[in-house]
């Protein structure tokens, strides 16, 4: 484990909250760098219509958070069928899922999380102490970002809370 300045890492997805919810935890936490880490940053639908890329940069400018695109953390098409095949076979929507699959899990540690440098990735939080990981899943062990940042905080020691 390197040593690294003191970084919480914050995850939170966006099914079931509102935009003021949504925004309201992000100034709660005192969130200084909110990491957008989906492979498509839109979504369907007005509901989470505040979550579409250009909306969502403009929110956290007027709250002065500042946004980065963390493309190389996202799931592959590839890993993301292999999760929406599992989730087919269940029957489970991908808002309602609860865990990842074992195959999901696997593909992305080894595919994503594996050739990543720490070193690297860690320049991309210099200056921020509270770091929000952002994708849309309601639960943290339903999305990537919980392996994103268990691995984070295994190899640079970051403390991790799943809002």
């Amino acid at each position: 484990m390197m040593n690294s300045p003191k970084i919480t890492l914050y995850t939170m997805g966006v099914y079931g909250l509102d935009a003021g919810t949504f925004f309201a935890n992000l100034v709660s936490a005192k969130i200084d760098l909110f990491c957008d880490i989906r492979q498509r940053r839109g979504m369907r639908g007005s509901q989470y219509a505040f979550v579409n890329s250009n909306a969502l940069q403009s929110k956290l400018s007027e709250l002065q958070i500042p946004y980065k695109y963390l493309k190389q953390l996202a799931p592959t098409d590839e890993i993301r069928n292999a999760q929406k095949s599992v989730d087919q076979e269940m029957g489970v929507l991908k808002r309602n899922r609860e865990m990842l699959s074992e195959n999901f899990t696997l593909l992305f540690q080894s595919t994503v999380l594996k050739p990543l440098d720490c070193s690297i990735l860690s320049k991309e939080f210099i200056g921020a102490s509270h770091v929000m990981l952002f994708c849309v899943e309601q639960a943290a062990s339903a999305c990537h970002r919980s392996l994103v940042t268990n691995w984070l905080a295994a190899h640079l020691g970051y403390a991790v809370q799943h809002l």
